[in-house]
């Protein structure tokens, strides 16, 4: 994400908290969230996948997704 779209999300933010925003600048707001969230957790995914654990025998093993609770 462009440092603009990171700039326009907080002066939506403090738009948000002093005047309050139209229809489209929520729409954007909205749209510039996601956005972000989409790549932070993409990044955070990308991190994760480089992690191995030593296990008390020496050797890596590497880490791996929980499974789904029931």
């Amino acid at each position: 994400m462009e440092k603009k779209d990171i700039e326009r999300i907080n002066e939506l933010a403090r738009k948000k908290k002093t005047v309050g925003l139209t229809v489209s600048e929520l729409e954007e707001q909205q749209r510039l969230r996601r956005a972000y969230l989409d790549e932070f957790k993409a990044n955070l995914k990308a991190t994760l996948d480089q992690v191995y654990i030593e296990r008390e025998d020496g050797t890596y093993e590497k880490l791996k997704k929980k499974p789904p609770k029931n």
